[in-house]
């Protein structure tokens, strides 16, 4: 019997750029998501899963390489639009994008206010955006735990959503974002938080 149950697959389009716009529940999500896709998705991961020493430092940069996951530096305006920037690149070449419009993990399972770099991605690559609602990773791997524990898993695409408008205005980007979250929470039913996650 499988862990991982998948709905709506066939949401995400067979070739050509998507992204897929995930809540986020667990450090293990990506690798959920990648299991479930139809297709190889690409993700942003934090520099330093790259960089560290030891057995652990070797384990997680083996990991991150292994899933195809792109290195990137956080915590200033400038790192964010490189990111950002990375991002394009993968879906200029015809790829699947992932992205967790919250920006970290929910530590309570409620669903947090989206950042607009999904929606910049949108407007400013013109393809579109599936909603992905993950239930149960949480359980799969706690906050705080390492190893994941037997549990069952759904993970659930939406259909896809076009947008257009300019990337440019901030509007236009909280529109975009607030559409894409409420989709994705259509999907998990979770408790909506109107705030961002810390």
């Amino acid at each position: 019997m499988s862990l991982i149950r998948v709905h709506g697959r066939d949401h995400v389009p067979t070739d050509g750029p998507v992204i897929l716009a995930s809540n986020h529940l667990s450090f293990i999500d990506s690798v959920v998501i990648r299991f479930a896709a139809p297709r190889r998705v690409t993700f942003l991961a934090k520099a330093e899963y790259f960089t560290g020493r030891g057995p652990r430092g070797l384990f997680m940069r083996w990991f991150f390489t292994a899933a195809g996951s792109v290195p990137v530096a956080r915590g200033q305006h400038r790192a964010a639009q490189a990111a950002l920037d990375t991002a394009l690149d993968v879906l200029a070449a015809g790829n699947v994008f992932g992205i967790y419009p919250e920006g970290t993990r929910s530590l309570d399972g409620r669903l947090y206010r989206g950042r607009t770099g999904v929606a910049w991605l949108a407007l400013t690559s013109g393809v579109p955006v599936v909603p992905v609602a993950l239930h149960g990773t949480d359980r799969l791997q706690p906050v705080g735990k390492w190893l994941p524990r037997p549990h069952r898993v759904t993970v659930q695409f939406g259909p896809a959503l076009r947008f257009t408008g300019d990337p440019a205005s901030a509007r236009a980007r909280r529109n975009v974002t607030n559409e894409v979250m409420h989709a994705i929470g259509a999907l998990s039913k979770q408790e909506r938080a109107d705030r961002y996650a810390a």
